[in-house]
């Protein structure tokens, strides 16, 4: 066909394009036994797993001051011993999940753990609590990193929401292309913000040892306190302020959710890695306290609040004025701090973007969410679970403003649900374990095991309620309402699942009783080629009846098109259905619905015809009696709906466009860094 020949050589170099925009943006397609390929070594996993928890340390400190600074400067001296107890916290939770990695390797985590110890029900709290806590880590670290960005650059902070919506979508772009080389572009930045802190710390070591004095600008301000807090008021600020710097330890749990990224040894290399974590995210911590504690760093929810605040001015974060604190004389050395800790809290948004997809893979693999979740794109990254928490985190920053403070509140709460779940769970297994297991060392491994799990469920378990009591009305009824209405819908997509799964089965002996009869319609609007194909095909399949059926919408068509039929002798009889409403589709449905009930037996084949057209335009304008037909014979029983496609121009031009994309593809043209061949060229390839 002259027509199609000519669109080729115009359409071919389009397709080329598209399919190069999309290994420019993602990389080349992987085969799935190339999976291997992309597991990760600890060095890699570090950053890529422990950034979120790493990154916590550049706002947890400061989370503690806000609160003791509702009742003024003089309770900022509780700061250490606050700090001290989520230390505490830490190391024991830390110690916890090193006894999930090692009895659960497959990468189900909490949700596993719960599900198999304490039953689907709670296995489904857990997932709800950490798909929650994940959107939260992506819009709270984002939203921070946004905020330390702009005490660099105030310019930047009237475009906070429009600059973190950027940042999500850098990091989903560089996720899409994989787990691997996404960890590897992100490893310099977190290693880069670990050696920030520690050489300051130890700057400010050398600084105070030579008898300088380190002070933060805010040190000689003042803050006016909103309330009085003494007996059970200070106990229960203290308790809140204690709740906030728990932040901390956000982000301890994907490493359990992530062992099957990690290479062999697969569980040994999760602990190890896990370990160090929690000794560096709490030396950092650590160290941050001590350094805002010394400088005399002040903080305050409103500026309002900051007496000595120039006017016009935002505060700047913690860690910033720590840094200017710290490197007075070496300015170079306090943008380092602050431009390397807003990269991590960028970075541990990608820890988020490896859980919530493997998370949600494995929820789709029990029918919990949809299957399309559970499959992995070009890149063997979970593409589909990528993109959905990219879309959600957006819409919260959004919501939110791109407000730390108030995003905080949510925060915490879903990672202490499924901490202190997860942490019941293993008690329950170790103890199960125990009853059958004889071998003295074995049952002293796991006595001690259930030991560290019971203290992590005692600890973690007074958290949850703290949490709770101290953070409910402030925002973290809205964590907790999310939670229930995604469980909720969970159990209605698994019981949708259950119930198809049902109506599908075969049984144990399958159906072999035949239809008595086939009647076949063709749906007939005029005598054309796609009319004449969808006739020729019907007569192929040899029906046990065969007629043509129309609507008389126009009576005077009708008759046109009768007398026209019978003309040229087509071997089918027509009938003409009245429509005295000119309807289209209900004279065919009722007749049809009365052919399976005069004759319930049989099988009512309706043969469709459509036109395929190529542009978006143009199916507007064809095919959308045919679309309402279909659609409601496909809800009657014992009704088989069959298309017969004709390719208009438009189509057969869109169908050579994919085929050359499909062609381009398999001949491998697409590479980096290679020019592509013409296919129409000379060569003649």
């Amino acid at each position: 066909m002259p027509r199609v020949a000519a669109a080729r050589p115009r359409l071919e170099p389009v397709a080329r394009l598209a399919d190069v925009g999309k290994r420019l943006v993602l990389g080349r397609a992987m085969r799935s036994d190339r999976l291997g390929e992309t597991l990760l070594p600890k060095r890699v996993a570090l950053p890529v797993f422990a950034s979120d928890a790493l990154s916590s340390n550049a706002y947890a400190t400061q989370e503690i001051l806000l609160v003791l600074g509702l009742g003024g400067a003089a309770l900022l001296t509780y700061t250490p011993w606050i700090a001290l107890a989520v230390v505490a916290v830490f190391f024991t939770v830390v110690a916890s999940y090193r006894q999930n990695v090692h009895a659960y390797p497959s990468g189900g985590g909490d949700y596993e753990v719960a599900t198999e110890n304490l039953g689907p029900s709670a296995g489904l709290v857990v997932a709800s609590a950490l798909l929650v806590d994940y959107v939260l880590t992506v819009a709270v670290s984002i939203s921070s990193a946004v905020a330390n960005i702009s005490s660099a650059v105030e310019s930047l902070g009237e475009h906070a929401v429009l600059l973190a919506v950027l940042l999500i979508l850098l990091i989903t772009f560089m996720n899409l292309r994989g787990v691997r080389e996404s960890g590897t572009a992100f490893a310099i930045p977190t290693y880069g913000f670990m050696v920030g802190i520690f050489t300051m710390v130890i700057y400010a070591f050398f600084r105070l040892a030579g008898g300088e004095e380190i002070k933060a600008a805010s040190a000689d301000w003042t803050i006016t306190p909103e309330a009085s807090f003494s007996g059970f008021a200070l106990f229960f600020l203290l308790l809140r302020a204690f709740s906030s710097g728990t932040t901390a330890l956000t982000g301890i749990e994907a490493i359990s959710n992530g062992v099957p990224a990690f290479r062999k040894p697969k569980s040994k290399n999760a602990a190890t890695t896990l370990l160090l974590l929690g000794t560096i995210s709490m030396a950092m911590f650590a160290s941050i306290t001590w350094l805002a504690v010394h400088s005399e760093v002040k903080v305050t929810e409103f500026d309002e609040d900051l007496v000595g605040l120039p006017e016009g001015a935002a505060q700047k974060t913690v860690i910033a004025q720590i840094a200017e604190a710290v490197f007075s004389d070496f300015s170079v050395g306090a943008f380092y701090v602050s431009f390397t800790t807003a990269l991590i809290l960028v970075l541990a948004a990608n820890t988020a973007f490896n859980g919530f997809p493997v998370l949600g893979s494995i929820l789709a693999r029990d029918g919990y969410l949809p299957r399309q979740l559970h499959t992995r794109g070009d890149r063997l990254a979970f593409s589909n679970g990528i993109i959905m928490l990219s879309a959600v985190a957006m819409l919260l920053v959004y919501a939110f403003d791109a407000q730390v403070t108030r995003l905080i509140q949510l925060y915490i709460v879903g990672v202490f649900v499924s901490f202190t779940l997860s942490q019941t769970g293993m008690v329950r297994h170790w103890t199960r374990l125990l009853r059958d297991e004889q071998d003295p060392p074995a049952r002293r491994h796991m006595q001690r095991s259930r030991v560290i799990n019971s203290v992590g469920l005692v600890m973690t378990g007074t958290v949850l309620v703290i949490v709770l009591v101290t953070k409910f009305t402030r925002g973290a009824w809205i964590a907790i309402l999310a939670m229930g209405l995604l469980f909720l819908l969970m159990r209605s997509i698994r019981r949708h699942y259950d119930n198809v799964r049902n109506e599908l089965a075969v049984g144990d002996v399958a159906p072999t009783t035949l239809p008595a009869r086939v009647h076949t319609i063709v749906l007939v609007s005029k005598i054309h080629q796609p009319t004449m194909r969808a006739l020729a095909y019907a007569r192929a399949t040899r029906p046990s009846k065969l007629e043509a059926v129309t609507v008389a919408v126009e009576p005077e068509e009708a008759r046109a098109l009768q007398a026209e039929w019978d003309l040229r002798g087509i071997p089918v009889p027509l009938k003409v259905l009245d429509s005295p409403f000119r309807e289209i589709t209900r004279p065919v449905v009722d007749y049809v619905r009365g052919l399976r009930r005069d004759s319930p037996r049989d099988l009512v084949t309706v043969f469709v015809p459509e036109y395929v057209v190529g542009k978006w335009w143009e199916q507007l304008l064809h095919n959308q009696s045919a679309l309402r037909l279909k659609t409601r014979l496909r809800f009657t029983t014992g009704v088989v709906v069959t298309s017969v496609p004709y390719q208009l121009a438009s189509g057969r031009a869109a169908g050579d466009l994919a085929d050359a994309a499909d062609e381009a593809s398999l001949l491998g043209l697409v590479r980096h860094g290679e020019e592509l061949d013409d296919l129409s060229g000379p060569s003649g390839r």
